[in-house]
């Protein structure tokens, strides 16, 4: 299997950095979108090392980690939407 490249720090679409209340409304669709990329992760295997190395109790106590880092880093990078779409929803229902 090979690895996972590791995705460059960068700053968010303008589109994405709000200023005001709907800040926490924001953040919780963002960390709504990276707990679902982390267990779409977990669920593809792409945490599943092989070789001499690979596996052991430490890698599946900590590979949960290196998941949800993953995840933050591919919703800072844009993500997929999903954040976006979980706003959207959230706004229109606490301004209804």
């Amino acid at each position: 299997m090979t690895p996972i490249p590791v995705l460059p720090a960068t700053v968010p679409p303008p589109e994405l950095v709000r200023y005001g209340n709907d800040d926490k409304l924001r953040d919780a669709a963002a960390k709504l979108e990276a707990t679902f990329l982390a267990e779409m992760l977990k669920s593809a295997g792409l945490d599943a090392q092989s070789g001499a190395f690979g596996g052991g109790i430490g890698e599946e106590q900590f590979s949960s980690f290196l998941r949800e880092a993953q995840a933050e880093e591919l919703v800072r990078a844009g993500g997929i939407g999903l954040a976006e779409s979980l706003f959207n929803a959230m706004k229109a229902r606490a301004d209804a």
